[in-house]
């Protein structure tokens, strides 16, 4: 029996929904090959191999967050050119990346942040956020609210993912 198996309570639940929506994310890679995978179907850069890409950095990058604070994430407000460039590759299948490659750093990625769900001491515990045009200053979060944000970030792309996956093949996660 794992540690995120015998979770309880708030902590299940988080879980739980978790698991359904990566569930879902990596079901619209199926049956793919890795050339499919990073094929663009709408008029943005979105790929279903760097949606998968791009979870699995945001998720690292939260979970990092809870235990060591804003330094995990760098402050976004000093970001160069290149470093933008360098987030937008989230997005993207570059060349030599593989599907399998992708969902397995995924699949690492998940199993780190299940296991910090399940030994975390207090959800109460609060970072301040990084400094970000997007954010408030002088804001806090806790670690519950970061996991509840990795849970939308999930599911708002696995709703992208089935999107894409439908115009590529017709194929849907659902329905």
């Amino acid at each position: 029996m794992t540690a995120s198996s015998s979770l309880t309570g708030e902590r299940a639940d988080v879980l739980a929904l978790l698991t359904k929506h990566r569930e879902l994310l990596r079901g619209t890679t199926r049956g793919l090959t890795d050339e499919e995978a990073g094929l663009r179907t709408t008029k943005s850069e979105l790929c279903l191999g760097g949606l998968i890409k791009h979870v699995a950095a945001v998720e690292r990058n939260w979970t990092a967050f809870i235990v060591e604070g804003p330094s995990a994430m760098g402050d976004f407000t000093a970001m160069t050119e290149e470093d933008w460039a360098r987030r937008a590759d989230e997005f993207r299948m570059l060349p030599g990346e593989t599907l399998e490659g992708v969902l397995a750093t995924y699949a690492d990625v998940a199993a780190h942040t299940d296991s910090l769900l399940a030994t975390l001491p207090d959800l109460d515990a609060a970072q301040p956020l990084p400094k970000a045009p997007w954010f408030e200053p002088d804001t806090h979060w806790s670690a519950r609210r970061v996991l509840l944000h990795i849970v939308a970030e999930t599911a708002q792309h696995a709703g992208h993912a089935d999107i894409i996956r439908e115009s590529l093949d017709g194929a849907k996660s659902m329905g």
